[in-house]
């Protein structure tokens, strides 16, 4: 069975293992999939990752961070804001700020997969694929 949307696919299982309070939770890889494990990773969100090919799947390994214990939560929210069927885009002005600056807005730009803060930078717009905070 085919999946409308991997890239909500990948938030979902994110959000749910760090919500039971996993270590590490395992996804099935693709490109933009790693750019935003890494940006998650440069963030400060996750410790890391890492890609596992087992015969012709390849699986990327996400290992979560949390506080001094696991009740403090690195990652208190993650949404998906570009969806398959409502596609949202927005140049460098508009680029939202997730909470103020305190949050991460993901942005697909011709330049790759960056931070709204990166964008801004850059002055390039283009599709808010999440936000994480």
């Amino acid at each position: 069975m085919s999946m409308s949307d991997p890239i909500a696919d990948m938030l979902t299982r994110i959000r749910n293992a760090n919500t039971a309070k996993h270590n590490t939770v395992e996804i099935p890889s693709s490109r933009i999939k790693a750019a935003i494990a890494d940006i998650l990773s440069k963030e400060g969100y996750v410790k890391g990752y890492e890609i596992l090919e087992d015969g012709v799947k390849k699986t990327m390994r996400i290992t979560l961070k949390y506080g001094a214990t696991k009740n403090d939560k690195v990652i208190s929210g993650i949404k998906r804001i570009s969806k398959p069927g409502l596609r949202v885009y927005a140049n460098c002005e508009e680029i939202p700020r997730v909470f103020g600056g305190l949050g991460t807005a993901i942005v697909s730009t011709n330049k790759g997969i960056v931070t709204d803060k990166e964008a801004r930078r850059l002055g390039v717009g283009g599709e808010v694929i999440a936000f994480i905070w």
